[in-house]
């Protein structure tokens, strides 16, 4: 092989709110915190274990950025599709410090909501991607959407969510195959 490929992918519940900042170029950036977790039974007293990773995640993906502030909450499940990136910073007492992040850089990253606790009763993945080309792969997941797409890669509108009554559409219509 030619070349390297840095790609991470998290499948983790969010351990807080998203925390949103803007640039001086008033662009936003948003981290999050996402927890991956493994459980495993003990071989020697046959006790369940389990262990949970954190991993920081920034997204200077706008339209990421745009979707992540208004729809992610805290204990969210979510797919995150970015890049490791290590970077260098100075603490208050001068020392060098080293940060490993996930990053979801423009146009490139894909982010998906995987349920929707808290939101209306929709339980529908929703899927965005950053552009830039490659296959996002998954349910709703089209590359640069910047809405909520239905299970049919079209834009859902700001019209998701819980509600008495159903469809007026009808479904019939609309198979896949």
């Amino acid at each position: 092989m030619a070349g390297s490929v840095n790609k991470v992918i998290l499948v983790g519940n969010l351990g807080a709110d998203p925390e949103v900042r803007r640039l001086n170029s008033g662009e936003p950036v948003v981290n999050i915190r996402v927890a991956t977790s493994e459980s495993w039974r003990d071989k020697n007293s046959g006790e369940r274990k389990e262990k949970t990773e954190w991993h920081n995640v920034v997204i200077f993906n706008d339209n990421l950025a745009k979707v992540a502030e208004q729809y992610l909450k805290k204990g969210m499940k979510v797919y995150v599709e970015g890049q490791l990136q290590t970077r260098k910073w100075q603490d208050q007492n001068g020392n060098e410090r080293y940060t490993t992040e996930v990053v979801l850089q423009k146009f490139r990253g894909e982010l998906q909501m995987l349920d929707a606790r808290g939101q209306g009763g929709d339980s529908g993945q929703v899927g965005y991607g950053g552009g830039g080309g490659g296959y996002g792969g998954g349910r709703g997941s089209d590359f640069g959407q910047s809405g909520p797409t239905d299970d049919y890669g079209r834009g859902g509108g700001g019209n998701r969510g819980g509600g008495g009554g159903g469809s007026s559409r009808d479904l019939d219509d609309e198979i896949p195959f």
